[in-house]
């Protein structure tokens, strides 16, 4: 990976981003807005405040994950069809500088993303937690990581944006079905456990689990951390190898 090439690719998406307004407002304020109005949906329900404060914590670990990949995938798709991608191509940058600087830019506005959704969770909506709320936006810079690293995957296989956006319900909705949100991992039926296990919004949803759970940093939060940045670096490193000279 060359530097300058690296370093004006994150200059340059991060200005397209920064003057996207709406592409700044579903990555920063989505998802806040998604988790408030989880808070009205079970503030007058019968024991809604204990099951507010696992399901908050756990969308914590799942939207950054569908956001960012939402977002990564159509950015890059509307570099490629519009024919920005074919004249980079002509200079010396290579594929891994265009993803390595497309995954820093958008790691950068994630960092802003985590901490609002942390920050309305804890202080607005009073979203308690027996650990450090450090981790909470660890796990989710991680998951939000591992969007990018999907995201600029799947563009890379995706020849139309709505290519891109029908891998959606398959590679995040699937996800959200067997992460442990709406059935614990450990009660899912036995031809289903496997699969959960090699999907990295579970171990988010876990990592997280364990933060709630207790004050200590436990094994098991330092291994799904890892399984995070394992998976993401997988999917980022894959995504040069396919990613198509022509858009055309």
């Amino acid at each position: 990976m060359r530097m300058r090439t690296y370093a004006a690719t994150v200059r340059r998406v991060l200005l397209q981003l920064l003057n996207d307004r709406r592409t700044i407002a579903l990555i920063l304020a989505v998802p806040a807005l998604l988790v408030t109005l989880l808070y009205f949906i079970y503030r007058d329900y019968p024991g809604g405040d204990a099951l507010f404060d696992r399901v908050a914590v756990q969308m914590i670990a799942i939207l950054p994950m569908s956001v960012m990949f939402l977002v990564t995938s159509i950015s890059m798709l509307k570099e490629r069809v519009s024919g920005t991608l074919e004249r980079l191509w002509t200079t010396p940058m290579r594929r891994a500088d265009l993803l390595m600087g497309y995954a820093t830019a958008f790691m950068v506005i994630a960092v802003g993303q985590a901490l609002v959704l942390s920050a309305v969770c804890a202080w607005a909506l009073g979203v308690t937690i027996a650990g450090n709320w450090a981790w909470i936006i660890l796990t989710a810079l991680l998951d939000a990581f591992v969007g990018v690293a999907m995201g600029l995957l799947v563009s890379a296989l995706s020849r139309t944006e709505f290519q891109a956006v029908q891998f959606m319900p398959l590679l995040i909705g699937v996800q959200v079905f067997l992460c442990g949100m709406l059935v614990p991992r450990g009660q899912l039926p036995s031809a289903l456990e496997p699969v959960s296990l090699v999907m990295p919004m579970s171990w988010a949803v876990n990592a997280v689990g364990e933060v709630q759970a207790g004050p200590g940093v436990t094994q098991g939060l330092v291994m799904d951390a890892a399984v995070l940045v394992m998976i993401g670096l997988v999917l980022l490193t894959a995504a040069p190898l396919t990613m198509p000279r022509r858009t055309r």
